[in-house]
């Protein structure tokens, strides 16, 4: 089911703001994956937030026991492309809001749905785009996205980095990540990469 949700009210590209932005929603293979896709986006990194340096590993972050949750680091060019449009991708495509502490059968806190702000201003906005959405009613659930100042961010190990297109016929990604890609195909066209990008 394609599902059109309202972008932010007021949000456009602006290039004075940070070209930064930290989101969790399960497993960070498939997240990458929606959006490397986007117009726009420079750079994702799957990585490891909150919880300690120490324990930020797969193994560790996995046993659902660190604090960590997965999620990735995307890096993008706020002159064409907005936080705000960041933001409605999320919660359209890469994953489901109304879940907490999973994403389908992926089960524990390292899953949760999360917004970590990179400043003030991302926060602000991601919390009145949530009271937005839970006011359409859209979703028949409230949102259940945690939104929080980012404190650090850990790279995850090399293998996971850019692993979709690495691995476009692991049976997770044929199952998980390739339909969220496609799903956002169809939602969203206009914003999708083009070749000469």
């Amino acid at each position: 089911m394609v599902m059109q949700i309202p972008a932010p009210q007021g949000e456009q590209p602006d290039a004075t703001t940070p070209g930064m932005a930290v989101l969790a929603g399960g497993c960070f293979w498939c997240t990458e994956a929606v959006y490397l896709a986007l117009e726009g986006v420079t750079r994702v990194v799957s990585g490891y937030t909150g919880g300690s340096r120490e324990t930020a590993n797969y193994r560790a972050v996995c046993s659902g026991t660190t604090g960590h949750a997965e999620a990735v680091q995307i890096y993008f060019d706020p002159a064409r492309l907005s936080f705000g449009r960041l933001l409605q991708v999320f919660f359209a495509v890469a994953h489901d809001p109304t879940q907490r502490n999973r994403q389908g059968n992926d089960v524990g806190t390292q899953y949760r749905s999360a917004i970590f702000a990179v400043n003030a201003a991302q926060q602000q906005m991601a919390n009145d785009y949530i009271a937005e959405l839970n006011a359409t009613g859209l979703f028949g659930q409230p949102i259940v996205t945690e939104v929080t100042i980012l404190e650090n961010f850990y790279s995850a190990e090399d293998y996971h980095q850019d692993y979709a297109r690495r691995n476009p016929d692991q049976p997770y990604i044929c199952a998980v990540a390739l339909p969220k890609v496609e799903k956002l195909r169809h939602t969203f066209p206009q914003y999708l990469q083009t070749k000469e990008s």
